[in-house]
């Protein structure tokens, strides 16, 4: 049998490896081969400790806590010994054991490195399999209907912002205007078009002088009762600007301002107090609930040329501190043009995130004060021209783009948009409940893992017994809970394209997993001539330790058995070694090793008679763990 085989030759790779050793190895390799790898580490580490680790050694060291299943030493004693070797199997373990850690691009790094010396390798080419950013992006699908606004001039046109059926716009059709050198266009202007009924815009009408200057305006944004509109403007028109002494020609910044209804008309502009000579403060967009401001500026302090900020509205008007949203949000290159939606999605264009070219649409939601991941849109909202000033109305699905794309009329379009299917996001509400009294559990830890089984994130549950994560749509993942004096569990939460999903997860006390003199926890399998703790039995077995940290004078007995394929002998040195593993990886959570005994049963006592044959399943039902309770149960209550 092939896995039989390959057992032998590591076993004997050991044994000659072994040979290779001095006696200051012999205590430590005499431990590791009992299977005492609790112990093994230590003796392994006074090695270390002692100046007599070697590639041996740390290999040994990495290989004890790979089999009780503690990662974090384990990546670490495998990056010291791969300095001066370059085992396949080693550098694959390696890899898992990054990917365990969170640490993905090394993961990747490594298991580059472990395909290109095992190419065919089933692992290798799997990985090899999977897509970089650019086909996730074109291939997840048209979100977006995209269409050329009637509207449009043949100078730039950009913006789109409705404000009670009026569309504001920015546009440099107004050749009463002088040109700017940039591009040779008019100076820009905001106009306002009204909205018809059947869906069509009437004519672009200019807005008045004391909007308008013979410099450029932008972007508006609009309080929520439409009596405030923030709006981007040249500082040349406060006489805020530098000469350069050379050309003499005058530098200024983009400021925000604001100004207040008057009847229909708008009037009293005035500059924000975030305004500065020194850098520029542009693209304002209100929150739905007018009390913050979300703009983009290059003000010192940032993580590139223009980040996203966010600052306060107080409730006389005045803006406070801005905040800068942080590099997940932020690179080194650009990120202008935020606008955040009435259901809190922030919408923002970036050329520094991974995207198709010039200046992509991404989107994030804050959720517990983090900002989620950063998506791309996707096409056609996205394209590889510059996309941007995007806005949208969430109920309606109805919105605005703005792009330079080919097939425009002029050299920035607006276009309409309308949402034909929800993001990829999805916000998973994870709801922990007490089993018995139904009440909210507050401060539960639950965990959040991929479908290939990494860990994304951990947060507790708040007052009301609630965490929340940001998903990818149609993605499996899985929610792992834990909470001190209760049973803890993992569910799984299949995919879905809806914008929310409620999981409710009740959790019973710890000691319902007392059955009579046993502790019965889910199956502990183990995987076909296999003997190391996998993450499933770790979680499994995290249970037997909190109960006995739980109950201090609890002894236990571990018994392991096997299928009957294999020899009679070989089975019964095979449950040995797992329960003893089993044994070791819950000592090596802190129980005195007096407390808990270790016995192989082979296949002796099978679940399951296969003696007729069995299915696959069957035989794995047989390959288990049980936990007998030796003295010290607690009484029935």
């Amino acid at each position: 049998m092939k896995n039989l085989k390959t057992l032998l030759f590591i076993t004997l790779m050991s044994s000659l490896s072994l040979t290779a050793q001095n006696s200051n190895t012999k205590k430590a390799d005499k431990e590791f081969e009992r299977f005492e790898f609790v112990k093994a580490a230590k003796s392994y580490n006074k090695l270390v400790e002692n100046g007599k680790g070697d590639a041996y050694v740390y290999g040994q060291l990495a290989e004890s806590y790979y089999n009780i299943f503690n990662t974090v030493e384990a990546e670490r004693w495998y990056a010291k010994a791969l300095e001066t070797s370059n085992d396949p199997e080693m550098i694959y373990r390696y890899s898992q054991m990054l990917k365990a850690n969170g640490k993905y691009k090394e993961s990747n790094e490594q298991m580059e490195r472990f395909a290109s010396m095992r190419p065919s390798d089933d692992r290798a080419t799997e990985f090899r399999k999977n897509p970089d950013y650019l086909p996730k992006i074109l291939e997840q699908g048209k979100k977006f209907n995209v269409q050329n606004a009637m509207f449009n001039s043949e100078q730039s046109d950009f913006g789109g912002t409705m404000d009670n059926g009026i569309l504001y716009i920015t546009s440099a059709r107004n050749d009463n205007r002088k040109t700017y050198g940039w591009n040779n266009e008019p100076f820009l202007d905001m106009y306002r078009l009204t909205k018809n009924s059947d869906g069509s815009y009437q004519e672009a009408e200019l807005l008045n002088d004391k909007i308008n200057t013979k410099y450029h305006e932008g972007l508006a944004s609009f309080t929520p009762d439409g009596n405030t509109m923030y709006f981007s403007r040249e500082s040349y028109f406060e006489k805020d600007y530098k000469k350069d002494s050379l050309s003499n020609n005058r530098f200024g910044q983009l400021y925000i301002f604001k100004a207040t209804k008057l009847g229909s008309d708008w009037d009293t502009v005035e500059p924000l107090s975030i305004n500065s000579a020194n850098y520029s403060v542009k693209n304002p967009s209100v929150s739905a609930d007018g009390k913050m401001l979300y703009f983009s500026s290059n003000m010192p302090g940032g993580y590139g040329q223009f980040d996203i900020y966010k600052a306060p509205i107080n409730d006389d008007g005045s803006i406070g501190e801005p905040v800068n949203l942080g590099q997940k949000v932020n690179t080194e290159g650009q990120e202008m043009f935020p606008f955040i939606s009435s259901n809190n999605t922030l919408y923002f264009s970036s050329n520094g995130h991974l995207g198709l070219g010039g200046m992509d649409v991404f989107y994030t939601k804050e959720i517990d004060g983090k900002m989620a991941p950063i998506r791309n849109v996707g096409i056609p909202i996205s394209s590889n021209a510059d996309d941007f000033a995007f806005t949208i109305d969430e109920e309606s699905g109805e919105g605005f783009l703005s792009s330079n794309r080919d097939g425009g009329q002029g050299g920035d379009d607006i276009y309409l948009i309308k949402k034909l299917q929800p993001l990829c996001d999805v916000l998973v509400k994870a709801i922990v409940l007490d089993d018995k009294t139904r009440e909210p559990i507050s401060g539960a830890s639950v965990t959040l893992f991929d479908n290939q089984g990494n860990k994304v994130v951990s947060k507790p549950t708040n007052s009301e017994g609630i965490a929340e994560f940001i998903v990818e749509c149609e993605e499996d993942t899985q929610l792992e809970v834990e909470m001190p004096d209760y049973n803890s569990r993992q569910v799984v939460v299949k995919g879905t394209r809806d914008e929310e999903q409620e999981v409710q997860i009740s959790l019973d006390p710890i000691e319902k997993l007392i059955v009579a003199d046993r502790i019965e926890l889910e199956p502990i399998y183990f995987e076909f001539d296999k003997f190391n703790i996998t993450a499933k039995a770790a979680f499994e077995l995290d249970k037997i330790v909190q109960i006995m940290n739980k109950y201090p004078d609890m002894t236990i007995k571990t018994t392991s058995h096997t299928d009957i394929r294999g020899s009679e002998s070989y089975n019964m040195r095979l449950s040995d070694s797992r329960a003893k593993s089993t044994r070791q990886y819950i000592i090596s959570k802190g129980i005195d090793e007096s407390r808990i005994t270790a016995e192989g049963k082979g296949e002796s006592e099978p679940k399951i008679d296969c003696s007729g044959g069995c299915t696959k399943e069957q035989h794995q039902e047989n390959r288990r763990s049980e936990f007998i309770i030796v003295s010290g149960a607690p009484q029935a209550q």
